[in-house]
């Protein structure tokens, strides 16, 4: 989000992590902050699910690991995204906590997840990553990304 807007400058602070959703027509458009790339995209992993599930005070059953390949940062926001609704619709599962680790350019991932049934659902589950407009870069705080995901 570079060239913040006075809305972003009271959402962010320099060394802070977070994220929010913002309006968008008939989509949800997700807006991710943190000191890292790899922070940066654990947020967004955890904005896109606030966006659909209440997971706070879920305890996970699992904890599952991801390698994603040596990509572009575009690409690699835009797998790990994938990823997590490929897990939501073909296992059920809804990540509650998320780290990821740089390696070798790719990603190493660990997603504590519950199942889908242990969650409350609040809103849309998501059905797929939109590349129109996905941005994932450094900025005067550290690293941002926006993403729109189809719901």
């Amino acid at each position: 989000m570079g060239g913040a807007t006075d809305d972003d400058r009271r959402v962010r602070r320099p060394g802070e992590s977070g994220h929010r959703a913002v309006p968008h027509t008939a989509d949800i458009r997700i807006e991710a902050w943190a000191t890292s790339r790899e922070h940066c995209l654990a947020e967004a992993v955890l904005g896109m699910v606030e966006c659909f599930a209440d997971v706070s005070g879920v305890r996970p059953r699992a904890v599952d690991r991801v390698r994603l390949a040596e990509a572009s940062d575009d690409d690699l926001l835009a797998t790990l995204l994938d990823e997590v609704i490929y897990r939501l619709e073909v296992y059920g599962q809804v990540p509650v906590d998320v780290e990821a680790d740089e390696a070798d350019g790719g990603l190493d991932v660990r997603l504590a997840v519950a199942g889908l049934s242990d969650v409350e659902i609040t809103g849309a589950v998501p059905k797929a990553v939109a590349w129109n407009d996905l941005r994932i870069g450094p900025d005067p705080y550290g690293w941002s990304c926006t993403v729109t995901v189809d719901a």
